[in-house]
């Protein structure tokens, strides 16, 4: 039976998109290290990457825009990543254990796991590949927007965050249903 391990990364920042994927990995798959992508430094993230993507059988990353989790909300954009995740991979699974206690619907069985991302290989590498992938998008913003550090906090509200969507405004990536956000706009134009 192939199973495939999903999850997802960046539903708590105030800005871009919220991503998620899914791994199937051999039985045989050799990876050490895996775990939980908030327990594992950036360095240990960014070396698993090529690993999970070399000795899976078959993965797949997903994201749904700052603009669908604002017409959606953050819940449901979520799941949709979730679906193309598994959508997007080449071989189609026939269960796929989700962390958490919420799933999309899916061709196939599904499986909610609490702690998933510590207990499974396959979620570990989903978690890996979604944080990563996310984390490198929204470091590309400090170019393009510069001033809000999005290279550090990731869009996460951190105090820096907070206190420089006070001064600068929301950018076109920020997320305006969330209520920082909001505020932020209704205090300061919007960016060109």
């Amino acid at each position: 039976m192939l199973v495939c391990g999903v999850d997802e990364a960046g539903r708590g920042p105030l800005a871009g998109s919220v991503y998620a994927a899914a791994v199937i990995l051999p039985d045989d798959h050799g990876l050490i290290g895996l775990d939980d992508s908030k327990k594992l430094t950036e360095a240990a993230r960014e070396r698993l990457f090529p690993q999970i993507q070399e000795r899976a059988l078959a993965w797949s990353i997903a994201f749904a825009t700052h603009a669908e989790i604002d017409q959606i909300n953050i819940l449901q954009a979520t799941m949709l990543a979730m679906q193309r995740a598994v959508a997007g991979l080449q071989t189609a699974p026939h269960k796929a254990l989700i962390d958490g206690n919420r799933a999309p619907r899916l061709a196939c069985e599904v499986q909610t796991v609490v702690g998933g991302d510590a207990l499974h290989a396959c979620i570990s590498a989903a978690s890996i590949l979604a944080k990563v992938a996310r984390d490198r998008e929204v470091s590309e913003y400090e170019t393009r927007w510069p001033g809000y550090g999005f290279a550090k906090h990731k869009g996460y509200p951190t105090a820096a965050h907070l206190a420089a969507l006070k001064t600068l405004g929301p950018c076109p990536v920020h997320r305006m249903s969330f209520g920082p956000v909001r505020q932020a706009v209704a205090q300061m134009p919007l960016w060109d």
